[in-house]
């Protein structure tokens, strides 16, 4: 019995009402996301830059790029060997 999954109709049925449960979700979480304006995309030197949408630049966090100390030596490169 080790290694036997579902058989019969359930091998079509659960499957399909677990995509149907999940697509109903992210359906319903999109409606109530309360943004009006999806933005589009507009074609910008060296790509594409995000024109309207919910997002400001504000919204996004990056990290700062630690920067070394002036008085820190650069870390050794290793040897090949």
């Amino acid at each position: 019995m080790a290694g036997r999954g579902l058989t019969g109709p359930r091998a079509v049925v659960v499957p399909l009402l677990a995509a149907a449960v999940l697509g109903t979700v992210a359906v319903v979480a999109v409606r109530e996301a309360g943004c009006s304006d999806p933005g589009h995309y507009v074609a910008a030197a060296g790509g594409y830059e995000l024109v309207g949408g919910c997002f400001a630049a504000e919204d996004l966090l990056v990290p700062a790029t630690p920067q070394p100390a002036a008085d820190e030596p650069a870390a050794p490169v290793p040897t090949r060997s």
